[in-house]
């Protein structure tokens, strides 16, 4: 279980991984590798805190081999060095998965039925940019890495969800406070040179897409 804990005031996604307003958010790490995966093992961590309209988070990477490409909303990001929050609420039905690449590119869909099939899922709808309003992100590495930075290499990516993209796609119902979502929290880089597939909860199958593998995040 990980508690993300409310601030009055909101987290400025530049900042710096121990800033202030950051500190306030314990660290969780995403250190649960695939065996499929290849001997680079970064050093994956990510804090989370909320206020009264949505979720912030910040993704930090100590990481060689980085690699970016993909550029254009609901690209393929998980070739790329990436890094991924797949989140359900305790209403409605299945979750959302935001994949970020480390140059700011987001892919995001609400799976309901994580079935796999021809077309991706049994049942899932990609976002629309109108879907997303609110959204933002901040990330500290170019929107293009090519060729791959094999040195170590040091990255952050910080987001914000408002509330309102679950009031949409799950009927959300406010204040959030008090409450259990289901989630969890993944690296990879299916395309990189060193492939590796990296998550907080374990998975039983490389397979990220697994809500009975999520574990809980509670907002205190």
């Amino acid at each position: 279980m990980y508690m993300v804990k409310k601030i009055k005031a909101p987290a400025p996604l530049d900042a710096a991984w121990t800033s202030p307003a950051w500190m306030t958010g314990e660290p969780l790490t995403v250190g649960n590798f695939r065996p499929e995966s290849s001997d680079h093992r970064p050093t994956v961590q990510c804090r989370m805190l909320y206020d009264d309209t949505g979720i912030y988070g910040m993704f930090q990477v100590h990481d060689r081999y980085v690699r970016s490409v993909q550029t254009e909303f609901q690209a393929s990001v998980c070739g790329d060095s990436c890094v991924e929050f797949f989140v359900g609420p305790p209403c409605g039905k299945g979750y959302l998965n935001f994949e970020m690449n480390c140059g700011g590119t987001l892919l995001v869909y609400h799976v309901i039925d994580h079935t796999r099939s021809p077309k991706g899922f049994k049942d899932f709808r990609k976002l629309e940019p109108e879907d997303i309003s609110g959204f933002r992100i901040f990330h500290t590495m170019p929107r293009v890495v090519e060729p791959e930075i094999t040195e170590p290499t040091v990255w952050r990516v910080g987001f914000f969800i408002p509330f309102e993209m679950f009031i949409k796609s799950n009927g959300l119902k406010l204040p959030v406070t008090g409450q259990t979502w289901r989630a969890n929290f993944y690296k990879c880089g299916d395309l990189t040179s060193h492939k590796h597939w990296a998550s907080w909860q374990p998975v039983k199958e490389l397979n990220f897409h697994r809500p009975e593998d999520f574990g809980e995040i509670v907002f205190g």
